[in-house]
């Protein structure tokens, strides 16, 4: 199985420049685009886990005050520099900004990563004193402090899912793929790297924990959640034709 990360914006340039992979990981609304598009398959969106939005200041620095809107704004107001993405999390912080009334005020200290760019990078960097990203990117990066999540009303949940490529050549076993990260057994796993398991109308507890599916859980969990831009992935066509991989 070969594998590609990258940022949601990559991601969708990629799919409309009509690379071929057999699943999709992105932000829930996106794969909802890529349906729409034709590039993921009617009524293929599976939700996989959510993550909230969280805060990290560069290794070893005083942490911040966030434990309130208010706290979260005189911090913000008193940052040199404040980083965000070009995903999910960073297009809702600036709606934060807004609803906070001080979009005016931070704009000119406003650092946004290029696409694939982790906002961890700036902070460690020093390019940005504080910084905003889906926890599950911030909890294990090197050279930074997590602080916490945004406080109270502020936060808002994330939903991550999968889609199956309309153009898939192993679609069958997309989809195998999709039941066993879905599957109760692999919340803990989920878990682990800062995210919570989507909400399972009907769970399938009778999904057993293969030891080579297990490995792969955590690959894409440590890797996945660890590089996204969000969280995307695009798995090529080759389950069981290609030696793993990935790049």
């Amino acid at each position: 199985m070969a594998t590609f990360f990258s940022g949601t914006l990559n991601v969708q340039k990629r799919l409309a420049d009509g690379e071929p992979y057999d699943m999709i990981i992105m932000a829930g609304p996106a794969i909802d685009e890529q349906i729409k598009l034709g590039k993921a398959a009617a009524g293929s969106r599976v939700d996989f886990a959510q993550s909230g939005t969280g805060v990290a200041v560069r290794k070893g620095a005083p942490k911040p005050d966030i434990s309130s809107p208010d706290a979260l704004k005189r911090t913000l107001l008193a940052a040199k520099s404040i980083g965000y993405s070009t995903g999910p999390s960073g297009l809702y912080m600036l709606s934060v900004f807004e609803k906070m009334g001080i979009a005016d005020q931070v704009k000119g200290k406003l650092k946004q990563t290029p696409s694939g760019v982790f906002v961890g990078t700036l902070i460690a960097n020093g390019d940005a004193e504080v910084g905003f990203q889906q926890i599950s990117e911030l909890v294990h990066f090197a050279g930074i402090d997590y602080v916490g999540p945004l406080p109270g009303a502020l936060q808002r949940m994330t939903m991550f899912s999968t889609g199956i490529h309309s153009g898939a050549k192993q679609a069958d076993a997309a989809k195998a793929l999709v039941k066993f990260i879905t599957a109760p057994a692999a919340s803990s796993v989920i878990r682990k790297h800062g995210l919570e398991p989507a909400p399972r109308a009907r769970p399938d507890t009778r999904l057993a924990m293969h030891p080579q599916l297990t490995s792969l859980l955590t690959f894409l969990t440590e890797t996945a959640w660890k590089l996204p831009r969000r969280v995307t992935t695009g798995i090529r066509k080759g389950w069981s034709e290609r030696p793993s991989s990935s790049r």
